[in-house]
């Protein structure tokens, strides 16, 4: 059994607490842990349905080393399944694509249904015998992955035993229940990557809290102060921060972007921003939201991939662009604090930190969720040995 830091000390009261320690940023062993305590075993955000407009539409992911398929079916549905072919387990799609018949191994030609059925077999019996009893089609289909779609996030439950996306996360589908109408994705410019070389917890603790405002976002706080700020959290679920002062983005002749058909009154001034655990941290006002998907790469290196979506299609592309260029500015300010944490978890007895018991509640919430789930992961390890 392996021997791991003690982590009771993260799951104390906020003022006794101690953050994760130093190992959890920096050990690829606990990466691997973490990839199934934190993130298969959870309803972890893949990409955005977005990326797949029309039925026929596939792209492949490779996600914490998974091969993955997501694909549009014939019916209009995102289904997510592992990018292998149930033959030899070859990669079956290699670049974004439209399928148009069916998903075809080019090893063996293997082909499957949108829907995942294996329905052909070319020569599996011999040359031009396209069956054989021991290769019973109904079982050998594309080994589907758990996902349900929301806001647009293709959430996927690797593990398969979550509760149901919509029991797991009712409060905040509750919560945000205004913005459960049609979400337009911007565009190709209102997309954007970037790579940071730091782990993708640091990324999630980050934006859990507004403490950080007045020094690393000065233009976002001259007019969404820090006390304009109030903290958001249900424990081992999501955890972040909202604003009673959003001001809406106005172009050179004072156009705004439309609000969302029937948001209410509570959002004219207001916008929350949430880390819904474990990888993805959402962001809404009254006229777009935005998703920022966490891809951990490695223990030091994560890519956010960001897309920003409106209440209308094709809406005005001059002040889309603006509003894509002022929200990178801003991600692209937080870079050098997190990739900061990562260099600083390479001292030696830094006993991971201490939070504000009123600032910092978002991010110790997010700390006790990790550390419970580690152990509890743990526990069911050491039972299984």
């Amino acid at each position: 059994m392996a021997t791991y830091a003690n982590l009771e000390n993260v799951l104390n009261d906020i003022e006794q607490s101690t953050g994760l320690p130093n190992a959890h940023y920096t050990d690829s062993t606990l990466f691997e842990e973490e990839k199934h305590a934190l993130i298969f075993s959870e309803w972890a955000g893949l990409a955005v349905a977005s990326e797949i407009p029309e039925p026929g539409d596939a792209k492949p992911y490779e996600f914490l080393g998974m091969p993955i398929l997501m694909v549009r079916d014939d019916d209009g549905a995102v289904r997510v399944f592992q990018n292998i072919c149930r033959h030899r387990g070859m990669i079956l799609v290699s670049e974004p694509r439209r399928i148009e018949g069916a998903i075809r191994c080019p090893y063996h030609s293997w082909c499957y249904s949108k829907k995942g059925k294996l329905v052909s077999t070319p020569h599996v019996g011999g040359p031009g015998r396209n069956v054989h009893k021991s290769i019973d089609r109904g079982t050998l289909g594309l080994v589907e992955i758990r996902s349900h779609v929301w806001m647009d996030v293709v959430w996927i439950n690797v593990s398969g035993d979550a509760p149901a996306f919509a029991d797991k996360h009712s409060d905040l589908i509750d919560r945000w229940a205004d913005f459960n109408v049609p979400l337009h994705h911007g565009g190709n410019d209102s997309r954007f990557e970037l790579g940071l070389d730091t782990n993708w917890k640091l990324a999630i603790e980050n934006y859990c809290e507004s403490y950080h405002l007045p020094w690393i976002h000065p233009g976002l706080n001259s007019y969404s102060r820090l006390e304009d700020h109030y903290n958001i959290e249900l424990p081992g679920l999501y955890s972040g921060q909202g604003s009673k002062a959003y001001r809406q983005l106005k172009g050179g002749d004072g156009e705004k972007f439309a609000d969302f058909h029937g948001v209410g009154e509570k959002w004219r001034e207001q916008a929350e921003y949430i880390a819904v655990y474990p990888n993805v941290m959402l962001g809404v006002h009254r006229d777009h939201t935005f998703t920022i998907i966490l891809e951990p790469v490695s223990i030091s290196k994560t890519i956010e991939h960001v897309h920003i979506y409106y209440s209308e299609a094709n809406t005005q592309e001059k002040l889309r662009r603006k509003n894509t260029a002022q929200w990178k500015e801003i991600f692209i300010e937080d870079i050098f604090v997190v990739e900061g944490m990562q260099r600083g978890r390479s001292a030696d007895g830094f006993d991971g930190g201490r939070f504000s018991p009123i600032m910092d509640t978002p991010t110790h919430c997010f700390h006790q969720w990790a550390a419970s789930s580690i152990q509890s992961h743990r526990s069911l390890m050491n039972a299984a040995e």
